[in-house]
């Protein structure tokens, strides 16, 4: 169903229906208090990734989480986070089902064993888990795939593509009655497997893969704040990923992948991924569906296609985007952790968020 064009009041302004973030870090601790603001300023919901120090293993783990979230947030802002399962070779799934059946997971997460941070859990072995992807099949719980194999001899650049090659088309064949999210892809062969594949596959695409290529992560130097996992790659699969977001196609939707690191743990001799772009998310994805022509498409990708392929009811409340010069601080301070740089910092957005829209 092609995207609902957003409500344009003035030239210089949008109105839109209330955003979902379809996959964020949030962290725990000092941490979590300190950037979940930033999420629920803009997002009614989002999928909260599960790969803490331990891992959300279990259904008792994520109600604990969520209610760790859920403290944290002013309840003014009406923000809702959907928790997610992180699967290991020996996930249970009479619990994943009990959790799924109960409303709290929303979904359940696949991490090749050692992919990302705090992956050293995940899955070796798709074998592995084949009684789990078969019970969440039937029960129509959605999978959710950190897309890359860890094969050391396989170049970090194409390490999406092979995932596509030896691991999806796999889960693809041998469940194709699962739910599936192709999450933050960075490749046009991610995008075309997506569009290629029937209605139960998608993808989320985060706004730094629409506006960085890896030429960024080396530009004058080493950038670690441009470090994250997926690598950003070519110039040609940027231009892809533009095109798959603004195209108005329902497999693909907003997933920031925000994931803080304190400065130290970025500017380090071995660097963490992850891009902190909750601050600034919603005028990063303005900034680039207005370069594309496709301001009449950002509805769709940022507050409709998610909910629809979750099964999910729409926002009814609305946000305001101005045009209107914003700067992004060069760093966020948070109190009992430290400096994370945001995502854009020290550059200027020409879209800002303007809070929520008075109801009409």
């Amino acid at each position: 169903m092609a995207a609902m064009a957003a409500e344009p009041l003035f030239p210089d302004r949008l109105r839109l229906r209330r955003p979902d973030d379809w996959h964020v870090h949030l962290r725990d601790d000092a941490m979590l208090a300190g950037v979940v603001g930033y999420t629920a300023r803009q997002f009614a919901r989002a999928i909260v990734m599960p790969n803490l120090a331990p891992p959300v293993m279990t259904t008792a783990a994520a109600i604990a989480y969520r209610a760790r979230i859920v403290a944290a947030v002013d309840p003014a802002l009406g923000f809702t986070p959907l928790m997610t399962c992180y699967l290991t070779d020996h996930s249970d799934p009479d619990d994943i089902e009990r959790g799924f059946a109960e409303g709290v997971f929303a979904a359940a997460k696949l991490y090749p064993a050692h992919a990302t941070t705090n992956a050293e859990h995940g899955v070796s072995d798709i074998g592995a888990i084949s009684a789990v992807l078969e019970r969440m099949q039937r029960i129509g719980m959605p999978l959710l795939l950190h897309g890359e194999v860890t094969d050391p001899a396989i170049d970090i650049f194409d390490r999406e593509a092979v995932f596509i090659e030896r691991v999806f088309s796999r889960i693809s064949d041998n469940f194709p009655g699962l739910k599936t999210v192709f999450e933050h892809i960075t490749t046009a062969e991610a995008v075309a497997f997506v569009d290629a594949s029937g209605p139960l596959v998608a993808a989320t695409i985060t706004p730094h893969h629409l506006r960085i290529n890896r030429n960024a992560m080396f530009d004058g130097g080493i950038r670690p704040h441009f470090y994250c996992l997926p690598v950003a790659k070519r110039e040609r699969h940027r231009l892809a990923l533009r095109r798959a977001a603004v195209s108005g196609s329902p497999k693909f939707f907003l997933g920031t992948d925000s994931a803080p690191h304190v400065v130290g743990r970025k500017e380090s001799a071995c660097g963490c991924a992850g891009l902190f772009n909750a601050p600034f998310a919603i005028e990063s994805y303005a900034a680039t569906f207005d370069e594309e022509g496709a301001l009449g498409q950002l509805e769709g990708f940022a507050a409709e296609h998610g909910p629809r392929f979750y099964g999910l009811p729409l926002n009814d409340d609305r946000i305001m985007l101005e045009r209107a010069a914003v700067t992004v601080p060069p760093i966020v301070s948070v109190a009992g952790v430290g400096a994370v740089v945001p995502f854009h910092a020290d550059d200027n957005l020409p879209w800002r968020f303007a809070g929520r829209a008075v109801p009409q």
